[in-house]
């Protein structure tokens, strides 16, 4: 009977010990899991200014394509390719000595037409002088007004003929119609022109000078009221070697409608040029201040998710934490605050360095976690120390740059 005892209490203890283990890991999975070490940085409060980018391509003002308007041979160039060339100056010379003939033989022309005027006014006023008289026939003296008003016709016609002769004599002479810079000559002496056709250089003007760029047609509005400021750091230019150009700019011009096919207006932004420092054609990008520009709140952007495209940080908050099952709050004063980690949606601005500045969704002195966010869940409990080294994240990948 006693062997039958002791071989008994064997699986008792057994039993006893595996409910004693279920209570331990009941316990445990109450607990929850440990909480994540992370590092977080303060959302401060910083005057930002920044600016809105866009691609800009320098144009010239005034810029002319040199062509002939008579027929002849180049016979003079009288300027130095790529230098500036004051208005009114001769740059080419086409060959004058028939131009000049012509002009000749209209002036000729033209006197010989007011000699006949001359001759016929003369016999319309004898004749008209006889008439009174009843000393010649009506009809002669009809004849002399009709021939006083061909002569008058054909002096009209010489003095046109004149005109004429001596505005080809002058486009023989190709001169600079504003001031400006004169690009490589696309002929040579001797080379024979013909009207309208043959380019013979290009001329463009330097100082002002403007840079092109394409809006979206929602943001209209905007720079017809930039255009009407006074503000001289509103528009910057960063030239293609990467320094900032150092004159500011003004709305020049922005164009008349909306292209159709893209839903893009041209704006002209113009520049003072005494240096000579920007060229037509160049590439550049044309900073414009942001209108909320100003003191905003700005955190790491390392510290930003995207979902869906939409962004969002890990701000910490500490909570009361829940005394152990079974005891008091007062037994327990070690468990008296938990810090746990709340996903905010924020609305992002331009980026700035490392930085990026928040315009909605965070308050000056909130704490975002920039470091072990990537397995955190939205109010899962949180340490602050050295965050472990970045994985993938489990709530949304790193945020790309926000379009600006």
């Amino acid at each position: 009977m006693k062997t039958i005892y002791t071989l008994s209490a064997v699986p008792l203890a057994m039993l006893l010990w595996a409910g004693c283990k279920s209570k331990e890991d009941k316990s445990a999975a109450a607990a929850g899991p440990p909480p994540t070490s992370v590092s977080v940085a303060e959302a401060k409060v910083v005057n930002a200014t920044y600016y809105d980018q866009y691609q800009a391509t320098v144009v010239a003002l005034s810029s002319v394509e040199l062509r002939a308007q008579v027929t002849g041979f180049i016979t003079a160039i009288n300027f130095k390719e790529g230098e500036v060339v004051p208005k009114g100056k001769i740059l080419y010379e086409i060959d004058r000595r028939n131009f000049e003939a012509a002009y000749q033989q209209a002036k000729a022309n033209l006197s010989s037409a007011q000699a006949n005027l001359v001759r016929a006014q003369k016999d319309a006023d004898r004749y008209a002088f006889l008439l009174k008289q009843d000393a010649v026939a009506r009809q002669t003296y009809d004849q002399s007004v009709a021939t006083l008003a061909t002569n008058q016709a054909q002096v009209e016609s010489a003095r046109a003929g004149v005109t004429t002769a001596l505005t080809n004599l002058s486009y023989s002479q190709i001169r600079a119609p504003f001031t400006g810079r004169i690009g490589i000559s696309q002929v040579r002496l001797g080379a024979q022109v013909t009207p309208g056709t043959t380019l013979l250089n290009t001329i463009s003007s330097e100082n002002p000078i403007g840079a092109d760029i394409t809006i979206n047609e929602q943001n209209v509005d905007r720079f017809y009221k930039l255009q009407r400021k006074t503000t001289d750091s509103t528009f910057r230019l960063k030239l293609s070697s990467g320094g900032m150009y150092n004159q500011v700019g003004r709305i020049y011009a922005i164009d008349r409608g909306v292209n159709s096919l893209t839903g893009t207006v041209k704006v002209r932004v113009k520049f003072s040029n005494p240096q000579d420092s920007l060229r037509d054609g160049m590439s550049a990008v044309l900073n414009v201040l942001n209108d909320e520009s100003g003191d905003r709140v700005q955190i790491p952007y390392k510290a930003v998710t995207e979902q869906m495209g939409e962004y969002f940080v890990f701000v910490t908050r500490d909570t009361v934490a829940a005394p152990p099952q079974g005891k008091d709050e007062k037994a327990a004063p070690q468990n008296k605050r938990d810090t746990i980690a709340q996903q905010r949606k924020i609305t992002l601005g331009p980026r700035i360095s490392d930085k990026v500045v928040i315009m909605t969704g965070l308050k000056e002195g909130e704490k975002v976690i920039t470091d072990g966010f990537q397995r955190l869940k939205d109010g899962g409990k949180v340490t602050l120390g050295a965050a472990p080294a970045q994985g993938g994240a489990a709530g949304g990948k790193p945020a790309e740059k926000p379009k600006q």
